[in-house]
């Protein structure tokens, strides 16, 4: 889960970084790890600025202002099954051919048959083990196949065909051809998300064109015309004619955006795919009061009976925890005091930043617990680490019950399509009940959201008239590519090595397998 943003601009004296500097601020949440932006200029030349750190940190005014040129792209890298190496923060470069740079979002699970084939077919160096720069060579050894001293939409079209014969999972990309122009493109079943849109410019009337991982950035930089990127589409913007092309380069395989997105990675204020990840979150926190209700009538009990105020952890779930409050009839009051220059601890790199981060990044207000059956709603429950410190804090409030309620199902399966969740067996619920996932985090008990009726809430949200149905494997096991039993293998090697490294505090880096 990383953000990815590219811009053409119609003028060619303007500068891109501002713009692609501002939209890394919208997209921040979708990874705290690292960020880059490259840009090139008239002359073909590329410029770029990247680090480890918040986009605040790595963009400081005197390295933005090496940035020149009117069109560029940036991403914020999120790890997935690892490490905060800057040797994998994005954009990637390759000189050959023809000079591309690419960012990424997403995760490949054939990696290592991508690896042998670029090693012994095409015999191209990867430096790293990140999934981003196999798909960047991929792409640019297919490019160079056309043989020619300079390329045309139709030999990048080409190229991308054969990226996507090849790589295998859930990818959105965007690229930047040295002096050519931009280009954007998804997977075939569309499971990480990209946008594209237009915005003309007032004063010569001409178009600026954008890509970006989520409405929202177009939207912030005054952007009103956007569409989504369709699963096996691409689109080329040469600057030469800034006229955009658009292409199906292989037939979609499906429609099954990841629904994460809607539980938990998107901003409440994006449109992905044409559903409303707002309207999506009312919609849960109307179906899990549903949920609460029938569980009590069953024990011939009232809500009212047992809980006397919902309280949200924030603050993905608030929108939910309000609305699920005013279905059952009970008071909605925050409970917890965020911190906000702390960043989510569901993407921290590692499990002792995690868990050392709750409490820094949340205080409980006794006012709103004491002698009171709290109902705690959060958008999800991964290890439990995070959980497990919320309880207690309520009950250190004075809570006298605790009852926790998460927006999503039990999650018991890895997410293979560039969000590192951890090793199942790592996971609260893998293999375990609701009762004993409530012992294991101190909660009085536990309420999973249905499965169905998550579907049902984020399918039925919005203006959505393409999506078939949902990635939804991290519930479920099933992966909606299938997956190889090696690329299990593969993880649970680099995990160890990881875990084996971050032990010794002598240890520099270590450059682990993942989409960033």
């Amino acid at each position: 889960m990383c953000g990815i943003i590219g811009i053409i601009l119609s003028n060619p004296d303007a500068m891109a970084s501002p713009e692609l500097l501002d939209s890394t601020y919208y997209l921040q949440h979708r990874g705290q790890d690292a960020a880059g932006i490259v840009t090139c200029g008239s002359h073909g030349r590329f410029y770029q600025c990247k680090g480890n750190g918040m986009a605040r940190d790595v963009f400081t005014p005197n390295k933005m202002s090496g940035l020149v040129g009117s069109m560029g792209i940036a991403h914020l890298r999120y790890p997935t099954a690892g490490s905060s190496s800057s040797s994998e923060a994005q954009p990637f470069y390759v000189n050959s051919p023809y000079g591309i740079s690419m960012a990424h979002n997403g995760n490949l699970v054939n990696g290592t048959n991508l690896k042998k084939y670029l090693d012994e077919d095409v015999h191209r160096h990867i430096n790293t083990d990140s999934d981003s720069e196999l798909l960047l060579n991929i792409f640019a050894a297919e490019l160079e196949q056309r043989g020619k001293i300079r390329v045309n939409t139709d030999d990048i079209f080409k190229a991308l065909l054969g990226v996507f014969n090849r790589c295998v999972g859930g990818y959105a990309c965007v690229g930047m051809l040295a002096g050519y122009g931009i280009f954007g493109f998804r997977d075939p079943h569309g499971v990480r998300p990209l946008v594209f849109g237009e915005r003309v410019d007032p004063v010569s009337g001409k178009k600026d064109y954008m890509f970006a991982s989520e409405s929202v950035a177009l939207q912030s930089s005054g952007f009103t015309q956007w569409r989504d990127i369709l699963p096996g589409e691409a689109v080329i913007v040469p600057k030469d004619t800034m006229q955009p092309v658009f292409k199906q380069v292989i037939a979609r395989k499906s429609y099954s955006p990841d629904i994460f997105e809607y539980v938990y990675f998107a901003r409440p204020d994006s449109v992905l795919d044409g559903i409303s990840v707002y309207r999506s979150r009312l919609a849960m926190g109307d179906m899990l009061a549903e949920n609460i209700r029938q569980r009590f009538a069953q024990r011939q009990k009232s809500v009212k009976d047992m809980i006397d105020v919902v309280i949200p952890v924030p603050d993905t779930s608030r929108d939910a925890a309000l609305k699920c409050a005013v279905n059952l009839g009970l008071p909605y009051r925050e409970g917890f005091v965020k911190n906000r220059y702390i960043g989510r601890t569901f993407i921290m790199p590692n499990q002792k930043e995690r868990k050392s981060s709750v409490r820094r990044k949340l205080n409980a207000m006794s006012t709103e617990f004491r002698d009171k059956n709290v109902l705690l709603i959060d958008d999800s429950i991964v290890r439990g680490t995070t959980s497990k410190e919320i309880v207690q804090m309520a009950q250190e409030a004075g809570a006298k019950a605790v009852y926790f309620a998460s927006c999503a199902p039990a999650i018991r399966y890895n997410h293979i399509y560039g969000i590192d969740l951890a090793d199942p067996k790592a996971l609260v619920a893998f293999n375990r009940s609701d009762e004993e996932v409530a012992g294991l985090i101190g909660a009085d008990e536990v309420i999973y959201q249905n499965l169905d009726d998550l579907i049902d809430c984020v399918k039925n949200c919005g203006e959505n008239k393409v999506v078939e149905k949902f990635e939804v494997g991290v519930f479920t096991g099933d992966y909606i590519t299938g997956v190889e039993e090696a690329y299990f293998a593969e993880l649970e090697h680099l995990r160890a090595q990881e875990e084996f490294l971050n032990s010794d505090e002598d240890t520099a880096c270590f450059n682990a397998n993942g989409c960033c």
